[in-house]
């Protein structure tokens, strides 16, 4: 893929995993009750944000009443909701909601992106699921390189899906590979990584995470790759 765009208009036609697709089309037929009117996107979610990003944001997979219904990564459900807000307070967002695509939203020098790109069941896709997915998210980081200097990963699932691709693309990923755990920092060449708790409604209402952890990790992150 030689841009972005490319890219995106690529994902969406994905059909590689039988299971994702019949479980994001199902969904967008038995629908949520209080979705019931809205027309779910129901294919699998490109990244969103800027195209020379200096900062990529990491998350897990689309959720089936969330991305997969409004068609943007990380929208329509209280992990995006919570993540946006946070992006808005430390200054890389224009507004501290995303609704869905078309709403005038901006991201600064950010780009959203997410290991798997169809919604799974119960939120867990499975190894071979994220094996076939992965060469989405090399060939985005890829576009992204020339430009790219800080990297946040929110969960561990996303850690243990990026860090094969970076070494992958050449990156000096240390053996044994870093172990997550919030708040690790690791510097790969010119590359930097932030982990972070997943923003999950079950590590927010725990207090696993906290809005100020989030915030602590995107200033420091933002902060590295020149934003703030």
């Amino acid at each position: 893929m030689r841009t972005l765009a490319e890219l995106d208009a690529a994902v969406i036609g994905c059909r590689a995993c039988p299971r994702l697709v019949e479980w994001r089309e199902r969904v967008a037929v038995t629908k949520r009750a209080a979705f019931a009117d809205d027309e779910y996107w129901a294919k699998p979610v490109p990244g969103f944000g800027a195209q020379d990003a200096a900062l990529a944001v990491v998350g897990l997979a689309p959720s089936a009443h969330g991305a997969n219904r409004t068609g943007r990564m990380f929208t329509g459900d209280p992990s995006g909701d919570f993540l946006f807000r946070v992006l808005h307070e430390v200054g890389l967002a224009t507004q501290p909601e995303s609704r869905g695509r078309g709403d005038g939203l901006i991201l600064r020098g950010t780009r959203l992106v997410s290991p798997v790109r169809c919604a799974p069941p119960d939120n867990r896709p499975t190894p071979a699921e994220r094996d076939t997915c992965r060469h989405w998210l090399a060939d985005e980081l890829a576009l992204l390189r020339p430009t790219l200097r800080a990297v946040v990963v929110l969960g561990a699932f996303g850690w243990q899906a990026l860090l094969p691709v970076l070494a992958a693309a050449g990156l000096p990923v240390p053996s044994p590979r870093p172990v997550f755990g919030h708040g690790t920092q690791v510097q790969l060449a010119d590359l930097r990584l932030f982990s972070c708790y997943h923003v999950s409604p079950r590590n927010v209402q725990t207090g696993r995470v906290t809005h100020s952890m989030v915030v602590d990790v995107l200033t420091a992150a933002a902060s590295w790759a020149r934003l703030v």
